[in-house]
């Protein structure tokens, strides 16, 4: 299968890397050429520009930062030039794997349709070690007929996927609120932790018995582990990009009036860690902004 990708950052770059292992065609662009050039080694073809790597796709993929980038990419703009929908073919489809507004989505889905393409969501739960791992989980919406085409694609790189309806924005929805989960869950552990330190006893023993008696998960095991040693560099997801999806998840609230008083006091830790120069460091260290706040240092 002959497929363009763009955006090569921690799970992108990841990511294509499984796609073109996986037997097909790739063609990849990023801004900072040398991450694409990197997969020249697996056979992949580097673009010099966004409209570049759609040109011949059957398939696109776009994994970027952020409503911004995705548009510069798809609609072009001043760093991207022409945009990638001006010279993706009749019938070629772009997934979009990035965590992005419910709104940019949908409008991704209308132009595509107006350009005689198509178009699905299809962002991923996992951090780098499991988009390396190809063990991503994968929520898809749109055209089940066009989700059933990149089943290949979610095969080489994930360990399953999900179809939450036809919506172009379903799966939007569900990584917001997922990625809010996630952030809830380093509020109440970096919580937890400040009083066990606070009372003088050992967070990692704390984390032993939690993960093991009530919650069996991997978050709680993952984030509980780099929190209790302070393991928040390099990051596996910027504090930065955290924000960013917290954002999302109080827009997408306030456009359906749903009260979500817990993301605001995370958004307040998470911008708090940004305004003491920690925007790059991985984003649960905003539980050492918790911290901080009980008087450890």
């Amino acid at each position: 299968m002959k497929v363009g990708f763009i955006g090569l950052g921690g799970m992108g770059l990841e990511i294509a890397r499984n796609i073109g292992r996986g037997g097909n065609e790739l063609t990849v662009y990023n801004r900072t050429r040398s991450r694409a050039e990197a997969l020249q080694a697996d056979g992949a073809r580097v673009a010099d520009s966004p409209s570049a790597a759609a040109r011949d796709a059957e398939i696109l993929i776009t994994m970027l930062a952020d409503d911004r980038a995705v548009e510069d990419m798809v609609f072009g703009g001043a760093h991207a030039g022409e945009g990638a929908i001006k010279s993706l073919g009749k019938g070629a489809l772009h997934v979009s794997m990035s965590t992005i507004s419910v709104a940019l989505s949908r409008r991704m889905a209308a132009a595509h349709q107006e350009a005689g393409q198509e178009y699905i969501s299809a962002p991923v739960f996992g951090r780098p070690e499991a988009a390396a791992a190809a063990k991503l989980w994968i929520v898809a919406s749109g055209n089940p007929d066009q989700i059933e085409r990149c089943r290949p694609i979610f095969d080489v790189i994930g360990q399953g996927a999900f179809t939450v309806g036809e919506d172009a924005g379903a799966a939007n929805t569900f990584k917001i609120a997922g990625n809010f989960v996630i952030a809830a869950a380093v509020e109440s552990l970096g919580e937890a932790f400040a009083l066990i330190r606070k009372s003088g006893l050992d967070v990692e023993q704390f984390l032993e018995i939690i993960s093991g008696a009530l919650f069996k998960s991997p978050v709680y095991q993952t984030y509980g582990t780099i929190i209790a040693k302070e393991r928040f560099d390099p990051p596996g997801f910027k504090m930065k990009l955290g924000l960013k999806d917290v954002r999302l998840a109080l827009e997408t609230a306030d456009a359906t009036e749903t009260p979500m008083p817990l993301a605001g006091v995370i958004h307040d830790h998470l911008l708090s860690g940004i305004a003491r120069g920690r925007g790059e460091t991985d984003w649960s260290g905003f539980a050492r902004i918790i911290a901080e706040n009980a008087g450890i240092k």
